[in-house]
């Protein structure tokens, strides 16, 4: 009989790299990209956000994680709502037009198609769905904000994929 393998552990380290071997690593992680939006003072603001993900059904929550310095983690506490919009694969270049933080405020929606949403929050056309959401909480956690909201509305958008976002590019399903 022939001796047991001992289980696999990964080496061990004095600490973390806090730098580009972490994102590399969590960049192994696929994620859906979405497009956060919320309105303060009849300007809609906007910001490409992967870090999303459902919390409860009941009562319906979902979060997103927004870094403390950017300007949507003031606006959606001004605004105490946010809609997220969820991009299909052939919305990559929304992505990248709200990814950019040194684009005007004022003209992020100019050229962009959207309905607006219960809360006021602009909603993107041909997302392939999106939620509403009340402000609900926000929790610190190291540079970033937890934002969790209550689902106020859904809907879901036209047939397709969606947009994937994975070791530092954006990616189609394939199956």
């Amino acid at each position: 009989m022939a001796d047991p393998q001992p289980p696999l552990t990964p080496p061990r380290r004095d600490a973390v790299d806090p730098g580009n071997e972490f994102r590399t690593v969590l960049g192994r992680f696929a994620t859906g990209v979405s497009v956060m939006t919320t309105v303060v003072d009849a300007v809609p603001h906007g910001m490409t956000a992967n870090a999303v993900s459902s919390v409860s059904l009941e009562p319906k929550l979902v979060l997103v994680c927004v870094e403390r310095g950017a300007v949507m983690a003031e606006r959606v506490r001004d605004a105490a709502a946010f809609a997220l919009t969820f991009l299909a694969a052939d919305q990559a270049a929304l992505s990248a037009w709200f990814a950019d933080p040194g684009r005007p405020d004022t003209d992020q929606f100019a050229d962009v198609g959207h309905t607006t949403a219960v809360t006021g929050a602009p909603v993107l056309d041909g997302g392939v769905g999106w939620v509403d959401c009340r402000l609900a909480a926000v929790h610190v956690a190291g540079d970033h904000d937890i934002v969790v909201g209550e689902v106020v509305d859904l809907g879901v958008g036209p047939a397709g994929d969606p947009l994937l976002y994975y070791a530092s590019d954006y990616r189609r399903l394939q199956g």
